[in-house]
């Protein structure tokens, strides 16, 4: 399977490829990019055509997938012009900047019998699946509450992040990751009960909010995030037992050997980890969606999932804009 990278972003070049180049299933073909200097840079690191447009290499009929790492207010266009071509699609997230994008690009894919697969990595991270076994084991007791926070400091102002035309603000950057990570903890039936995003003056963009979402067992879990703020990138689980906390839930890449803590009546003991490559297990996972049927369907079902969730934090901040509930 032949894939090529639909323009020459920085992750593209600094972790996809990297990861990519260990991933038996997949041969890079190639990127197409609207600068030569920065298509002849992953030429001469990694091989690979250098495609004179986007257009050129969805043409191209010996690619079968596409990597598409565009800023996210272009991800619609190009996504469905990818799926169009026939190819299968791999998007960095967010997969699209609103509910409507997402669910006709899922629609498409189904039609076209293509597979889509949105790049949150942590969730492939053999961390995610330890924090799992502790918590069906039972070593936390039962759960009463999950937190889960993921911001970091202010970037150049021309960072992409606090541009609206870009499809930039922070729930759509950094609040899709506790927001995925609380549907997997949570489940099918996890919904908004209350949101807030806030949008300083001065800024075109929210710059951080908070969320609660709860399942309908009634287990809750308050999600935070920000790119304004001091650097955070938590997951906690609260069980009548023991209370456990993951430092570097959604950013152990490879290298990074992830450090369990978990806090009881008893004291405190350290869980360390082995390093995992994230990167890698998210490009094998989209290797598999391509090949097995079944788990595309549901991978379809987790993007509308979380599209709805990230709709409804929309919601209820348009809900309290206009209303008095914060007057006087």
């Amino acid at each position: 399977m032949k894939l090529g990278i639909l323009g020459a972003a920085d992750i593209a070049y600094r972790r996809f490829l990297p990861a990519l180049q260990k991933c038996p299933d997949i041969t890079y073909a190639g990127v197409a990019s609207r600068s030569l200097q920065k298509g002849q840079k992953f030429a001469d690191d990694f091989g690979g055509k250098v495609y004179e447009s986007y257009d050129a290499l969805l043409q191209d009929s010996s690619v079968d997938a596409v990597y598409l790492p565009l800023p996210p207010a272009l991800h619609y266009e190009w996504g469905k012009k990818v799926l169009q071509s026939g190819k299968h699609l791999l998007m960095e997230k967010p997969f699209t900047i609103s509910l409507e994008e997402t669910e006709t690009l899922l629609t498409l894919a189904k039609e076209k019998e293509l597979a889509v697969h949105e790049n949150y990595m942590f969730l492939y991270h053999s961390q995610l699946k330890k924090i799992k076994k502790l918590i069906s084991d039972g070593e936390l007791g039962n759960i009463r509450l999950y937190r889960m926070a993921f911001g970091f400091p202010k970037r150049a102002e021309n960072d992409f992040r606090y541009n609206k035309a870009l499809g930039g603000g922070a729930l759509l950057d950094c609040g899709g990751y506790p927001v995925r990570l609380a549907l997997e903890l949570l489940g099918d039936t996890t919904r908004v009960v209350q949101a807030s995003l806030s949008q300083p003056t001065g800024y075109e963009v929210d710059l951080f909010g908070s969320a609660v979402v709860q399942n309908e067992d009634g287990l809750c879990a308050q999600i935070s995030f920000g790119m304004d703020n001091s650097y955070k990138c938590e997951l906690e689980v609260w069980g009548s037992k023991a209370t456990l906390i993951a430092p570097r839930i959604f950013t152990a890449g490879a290298g990074v050997f992830p450090d369990l803590i978990i806090r009881s009546s008893s004291g405190k003991k350290h869980v360390e980890l082995a390093e995992d490559d994230q990167f890698l297990h998210s490009i094998e996972y989209f290797a598999l969606l391509i090949k097995n049927t079944l788990k595309r369907k549901t991978e379809l079902l987790q993007k509308e999932r979380q599209a709805k969730l990230i709709s409804q934090i929309e919601k209820q901040r348009d809900i309290c804009e206009n209303s008095n509930y914060w007057s006087e």
